[in-house]
């Protein structure tokens, strides 16, 4: 009867989490279908941008990737950007990593779960986090996300022009609006607004990609100083 409470009590969490990631799932769902309709626009077809979604899970990753090689950039340049922009899971592993029991497989997976909204979600102060709150909201916002790129697939497929809408403006304004909320302090600022200067130097004289390789690393180096 114990264990039997115990998995019902693990099942309460995990609807917890699920529930408190419900509001944050929304706009996620939104992200996913502007970036399938994006990717359409970019020639990535039917399967690779949902694909991309199911293995990646990473918006703002997947957004640069998609701009960078729809400019004409390299795929390491894609993939450096990449990289950068997601820099910041390093110490949001770390710091998960401790509360995280069970056989390596199991703890892998739960791991691709942690995003910045679930980890948020998760916390319980002084480095501690509950896993299953973790994983009812990063499954959550899988779902979305991964749902949400689909019908953006197939919103994409079924525009005859999607450069008439206006999608080339669509990349800088959903880079902003994930921006916004990271700018806390003067340093985040500092390093905001350096890292937009050093791209808008770059973008009319380097190659695709440079430039948002180049931003990049400028701001994960401004706001570790």
């Amino acid at each position: 009867m114990a264990r039997s409470d115990g998995g019902t009590a693990g099942e309460k969490r995990h609807r917890d989490g699920a529930r408190a990631a419900a509001p944050l799932a929304v706009a996620v769902g939104a992200f996913g279908v502007s970036f399938g309709v994006l990717a359409r626009a970019e020639g990535w077809g039917l399967l690779a941008p949902i694909v991309m979604s199911a293995t990646t899970f990473a918006g703002s990753a997947q957004f640069a990737a998609v701009s960078v090689l729809g400019a004409g950039g390299t795929l390491a340049a894609a993939v450096a950007a990449a990289l950068l922009l997601n820099a910041r899971y390093g110490p949001i592993g770390v710091s998960v990593a401790p509360s995280l029991h069970g056989p390596t497989w199991s703890r892998f997976l739960r791991s691709q779960l942690v995003v910045d909204e679930s980890w948020a979600i998760a916390a319980e102060g002084h480095g501690r986090f509950d896993v299953r709150m973790l994983v009812g909201a990063g499954l959550a916002l899988y779902a979305a996300w991964v749902s949400g790129t689909a019908l953006g697939v197939a919103l994409g497929g079924a525009l005859a022009e999607p450069e008439t809408l206006g999608l080339d403006a669509a990349f800088p304004a959903l880079f902003l609006s994930l921006l916004t909320p990271q700018v806390r302090s003067r340093r985040a600022l500092g390093a905001a607004v350096l890292g937009g200067a050093i791209a808008l130097a770059l973008t009319p004289v380097a190659p695709p990609g440079v430039p948002i390789v180049a931003a990049s690393l400028a701001c994960l180096l401004g706001a570790r100083r």
